[in-house]
């Protein structure tokens, strides 16, 4: 005998509702940096376009950050916490692998029943985590999903490293995810290149093993720059091109460009390799926020948004790009 089990409900579309973000209030400049880790102010600003960043203090736990946006993205959707069906979070930085980050972010907003996980995707997780939040949507398995994307990158950075030290930081942000009688999330394109992990990692290991080992180091971030930008500037611009063709559009379609901020100059030859025109907004975030991993798509949005550099309803190309390596783009519909 067989059994139809019942089908998910579906709608026609999937939206950004609301966006929220915190950054920690601590701003740090190139100054503070350039002489611990042998470099000058103009170095770093001209490899990076970093002028300042933001480090987490004591009182600015991972969890309190990723609430303070979480809660900021639901005034700004009007959704209760109550309707919420499902609690995502990006994060490489969540020192303990259970419970969630996700899990404590919903019972902090009072979201009590919802779903709720963690996706590590590291510099890519916001992309890939909306990607599975329209899913959700679309498919009826949730009428709204909170997806969060929050770093603490100074907990894990060698703050002596030359090549990592002044580039990471700390901040989250948080979209809600909802139905739509449109798409204004477009489809994903994404996947990985395994055979470069070791461009982007980390080294070390977790408490446990350094009581049992204490010769063992605390795990930092570790990460070969030049290998980055090489395989962004030539991998990324034809995964962006794919993302706006299966939306429909052409790069003359699009009002913002914001992808992963990584590095000023992987921005600007993304952008150039793509053909956007003089109208496109092009994010740089980086330059007061630096590169906050999972976060830096939702700073950077908020950015623009805040600035009334796009308008709400604008339609911009998302790209994030990590450790992996990684990577995942859509065209969205501003909130």
């Amino acid at each position: 005998m067989t059994i139809e089990l019942p089908a998910a409900g579906r709608v026609t579309g999937s939206r950004i509702l609301g966006l929220g973000v915190y950054r920690p209030a601590n701003a740090i400049t190139n100054a503070e940096i350039a002489e611990r880790v042998g470099r000058t102010e103009k170095w770093i600003e001209a490899r990076s376009g970093v002028r300042e960043r933001r480090y987490a203090g004591p009182g600015e736990s991972l969890p309190m950050m990723s609430a303070a946006a979480a809660e900021k993205a639901l005034a700004a959707a009007g959704v209760d916490p109550s309707r919420i069906g499902c609690v995502l979070a990006a994060t490489t930085t969540h020192l303990t692998q259970m419970p969630s980050l996700a899990s404590e972010v919903a019972h902090r907003i009072g979201a009590a029943r919802a779903a709720a996980f963690d996706i590590s995707a590291a510099c890519a997780g916001f992309s890939y985590a909306l990607a599975l939040a329209s899913d959700m949507v679309r498919t009826g398995t949730a009428e709204y999903v909170l997806m969060i994307g929050a770093e603490r990158v100074s907990d894990i950075l060698d703050h002596e490293d030359p090549s990592t030290a002044f580039l990471f930081a700390d901040g989250a942000g948080a979209v809600v995810v909802g139905p739509s009688d449109r798409a204004g999330i477009g489809p994903v394109v994404w996947g990985s290149d395994g055979s470069r992990a070791g461009a982007v990692g980390m080294s070390g290991f977790w408490v446990p093993e350094l009581q049992r080992q204490p010769e063992l180091k605390w795990p930092v971030l570790t990460m070969s720059g030049w290998r980055v930008y090489r395989w962004a500037t030539a991998e990324l611009i034809p995964v962006a091109a794919r993302a706006i063709e299966r939306a429909g559009l052409t790069p003359a379609d699009l009002d913002a460009f914001i992808p992963h901020q990584a590095n000023k100059l992987i921005t600007q030859a993304v952008a150039e390799g793509l053909g956007l025109g003089e109208h496109v907004t092009v994010a740089h975030d980086i330059e007061r926020s630096g590169n906050t991993s999972a976060a830096s798509i939702p700073l950077a949005m908020d950015a623009l948004l805040s600035t009334n550099a796009v308008s709400s309803g604008g339609l911009a190309l998302l790209i994030g790009f990590g450790s992996g390596l990684v990577y995942a783009a859509q065209v969205v519909e501003l909130p």
